[in-house]
């Protein structure tokens, strides 16, 4: 965890695998956008509603978790796999080490792999997931003591924004496979499943976490190179060691913030600001560039350098950048 300092007073501080009978949830019309999308459920149609951000576009944080380390390459490794596992993108992973083919990495070969990521500002102790940033932190005392690479819901099936209370703890939990999923396996001809009890084959993998919200939850994986991703039908993937710890540590009624960020800017102890985008797969056609020097105009206490900030909002990497201007 890397400490970045407070920043000076001006700028403000700022699941559903088992989906059985989910509800949309709407906003006043100013203040979203809806997608809807039509799945075979037992009460109709399931209508999707991805609200646009009505809050400030940028999150200004002090603290940076990770750092850039040298991998090598074990035994059976892919880099799905490693991509997964330390929460970087795929395409970054192969330009930043030169890797002509994905597929042929080999024991041995050494891999540059950057895990930092900014950490937003918590509302408080408990957790907080920031859906572009794929990626769960959990406070106590005030301390950042978790962070770890998440799988979230896909476009059709999107991880809902919201806050809630974790209500639910399972060990070794049975999945009662809902009536959307066993559609979709009828679909793609696979064997349709109603229940899978504990074991392997369990998606859930060891631990549940249940939310407020009903029949969402964060739980471990059989998969553990989903992580990472957005793939799900909504819920939030930890992999098998991260869910375990972090079920030592939450209670009941732990709170549980999930954010749609995907610019990130904090600002070291020694005064240089690191800008983190990431794709927004809910808000494609957003104006990403254009949010964010609106924003910076109403700071002009940053002293950004714009070129730099705009090659980072094109690229969207998901890796904190240095753009502070030259000059300061």
């Amino acid at each position: 965890m890397i400490r970045l300092g407070k920043f000076r007073p001006g700028p403000e501080k700022c699941f559903g695998e088992i989906l059985k009978k989910r509800k949309p949830v709407f906003r006043p019309l100013s203040s979203f956008k809806m997608i809807l999308l039509s799945f075979l459920l037992p009460g109709g149609l399931l209508l999707v509603a991805t609200p646009a951000r009505s809050q400030e576009p940028v999150f200004l944080s002090h603290e940076m978790t990770g750092r850039i380390l040298s991998y090598r390459v074990r035994p059976g490794d892919i880099l799905l796999g490693i991509r997964s596992r330390f929460g970087l993108s795929l395409s970054t992973l192969v330009r930043e080490n030169a890797i002509r083919d994905p597929d042929l990495i080999h024991p041995g070969q050494i891999l540059r792999i950057d895990t930092r990521h900014i950490v937003p500002p918590p509302p408080g102790d408990g957790i907080l997931i920031n859906l572009p940033e794929k990626m769960m932190f959990f406070f106590s005392r005030g301390r950042l003591v978790l962070s770890a690479p998440v799988a979230l819901g896909k476009p059709s099936r999107p991880t809902p924004e919201g806050g809630y209370r974790v209500v639910s703890k399972r060990v070794n939990p049975e999945w009662m496979v809902p009536p959307s999923i066993q559609e979709e396996m009828r679909r793609q001809g696979q064997e349709v499943l109603t229940r899978v009890p504990p074991g392997p084959d369990n998606p859930l993998g060891h631990y549940w976490l249940g939310l407020s919200l009903p029949h969402y939850g964060i739980h471990g994986t059989n998969a553990p190179s989903s992580l990472y991703t957005m793939t799900t039908h909504g819920c939030i993937r930890l992999s098998p060691g991260e869910i375990e710890t972090l079920f030592g540590k939450v209670s009941l009624g732990t709170p549980v913030r999930i954010v749609d960020r995907p610019v990130l800017l904090a600002r070291s102890l020694k005064g240089r600001l690191y800008l983190e985008v990431h794709p927004d797969v809910y808000h494609e056609e957003e104006d990403l560039p254009g949010d964010f020097f609106r924003w910076l105009s109403r700071h002009p206490g940053l002293r950004i350098d714009a070129e730099k900030a705009r090659q980072v909002l094109r690229d969207r990497e998901g890796r904190p950048v240095d753009v502070t201007r030259p000059d300061s």
